[in-house]
């Protein structure tokens, strides 16, 4: 009997007839034909594509859409991960949207069209998207813990859906990456305007009506690793509890934070905080 186990030890086995698993011949053969990985790259990149709703002539765009920056060996290298095609994405974005806006609402005036920009446009709404595509599943993320990196892929959602807008815009220019933008954003454009005021605007309200001075915002703690930390924040007004707010960004627990205040003190909140 050959000794060559690696090729033997392939996933289907076959009995011998004497109660004795085997090597499946075909099977082994197969695996050998098989660049199972490559194949399996591609049909990844073709199910993004798929869910996109583009075909990318430049595969490396793709790629760098989805690309964290913990994943790169060197964060000198950062312009390879997602970062710019995020800022592009960003401003792509805000363009389109904008003159989906115009066209859509022509009696609205200029500050009723800038608050559905606002809120078309924000982080939230770009995650939002992400979800809805199952874009997450295809995010790379460095050597970072299982939780790490499941809380890390949610806060990069909305990075990861301006990214891709970016990249669609570079790969198949400003008329592939509006009809990305069409549609994933016609319906959510089309549903009544929110208000946009958010928790810290309405505690600062709020404390101005009682007499109070400007609510103050004090970083408690900043844990996490440098690419995805978490902010402890404790806002204070004289006479009052202080009460905290934990997020991905000092702004974010910020906000959790005047929320947080604004159901200690029993004031409705009325914000929009996504």
């Amino acid at each position: 009997m050959n000794d060559d186990a690696p090729l033997a030890r392939s996933p289907e086995i076959a009995d011998n007839g004497a109660g004795r698993a085997g090597p499946a011949p075909a099977a082994a053969a197969d695996a050998a034909k098989k660049p199972r990985r490559r194949v399996s790259a591609k049909a990844a990149a073709k199910a993004i594509e798929q869910r996109i709703g583009h075909t990318f002539a430049d595969q490396s765009l793709l790629a760098t859409a989805f690309t964290h920056v913990s994943a790169l060996k060197s964060t000198r290298h950062r312009a390879e991960s997602y970062q710019r095609l995020e800022f592009l994405g960003d401003h792509v974005l805000g363009l389109i949207v904008s003159e989906m806006l115009y066209r859509a609402f022509p009696k609205a005036d200029e500050g009723e069209l800038s608050k559905r920009l606002a809120d078309l446009v924000r982080k939230e709404t770009c995650a939002d998207v992400a979800k809805s595509l199952g874009l997450h599943e295809a995010i790379k993320l460095g050597t970072v813990g299982a939780g790490v990196g499941d809380r890390l892929r949610k806060s990069v959602l909305g990075d990861i859906c301006e990214a891709v807008i970016g990249a669609v815009f570079l790969d198949g220019g400003y008329a592939a990456a509006a009809e990305f933008v069409a549609a994933n954003w016609t319906e959510r454009m089309r549903k009544p305007l929110r208000p946009l005021r958010d928790a810290k605007t309405v505690l600062q309200e709020w404390a101005q009506g009682q007499g109070l001075p400007t609510p103050v915002y004090r970083e408690i703690e900043r844990t996490g690793p440098h690419h995805d930390p978490q902010f402890r924040v404790a806002v204070e007004l004289p006479g009052h509890a202080p009460a905290e707010g934990v997020g991905g960004s000092k702004r974010a627990a910020e906000k959790v934070a005047a929320l947080a205040m604004l159901k200690q003190e029993g004031v409705p909140s009325g914000h929009n905080d996504g």
